[in-house]
């Protein structure tokens, strides 16, 4: 052993004891496998916190298919193949989020524009629709709908009963429904 970590030919033998259970040699063969699997997946990866998750991930998928480890067979061409597999996996994955992020925060910025623009439009539509409807009628409304109001405030701000609100707020509803009717039939 070199400084308290495997040599690489102790590799297949750890393995093989930790295929039959022995914890030991099991946590021996990971912390002597952890250099190996991060300068491979450096060939493949610059970002070093990626590089990081790689060798997480290649740890976990070892102790999951460490069964299929075939003890005929050298042991690192088959960590090799997991690491490889994991980096490009984790690759894949991180594009796939870039893209994501990107598409999504242009989306935004350009839903952001057509909204300020769309509700601009509506603004001045909703102003021209309220401004045809007798004064109190507006107000009480735009009080209601565009302020949430509840019914008792809009009636004391007006020095209305509730039921004058209910009846005003019932008016301007049929009002702008025959408005709408008119509006679609020209």
């Amino acid at each position: 052993m070199d400084n308290g970590f495997a040599r690489r030919e102790e590799w297949p033998e750890l393995m093989i004891k930790a295929q039959a259970g022995d914890r030991h040699a099991y946590t021996q063969l990971l912390r002597a496998i952890v250099p190996a699997i991060r300068t491979i997946a450096r060939r493949q990866v610059s970002d070093s916190v990626l590089v990081e998750d790689v060798v997480q991930d290649v740890l976990l998928t070892v102790h999951r298919v460490r069964h299929t480890y075939d003890p005929g067979c050298p042991f690192l061409p088959w960590l090799m193949a997991i690491t490889q597999a994991r980096a490009i996996d984790a690759l894949r994955h991180r594009g796939r989020n870039q893209r994501r992020e990107t598409d999504a925060e242009e989306a935004l910025s350009a839903i952001a524009v057509e909204d300020s623009s769309e509700h601009q439009d509506i603004q001045e539509q909703l102003t021209q629709i309220l401004d045809k409807l007798p004064v109190r009628q507006r107000q009480i409304v735009e009080q209601i709908h565009l302020q949430e109001m509840t019914l008792a405030q809009a009636a004391s701000r007006h020095n209305l009963t509730i039921s004058a609100v209910k009846s005003l707020l019932h008016r301007a509803i049929t009002n702008l429904r025959r408005m709408g009717a008119n509006h679609d039939q020209s």
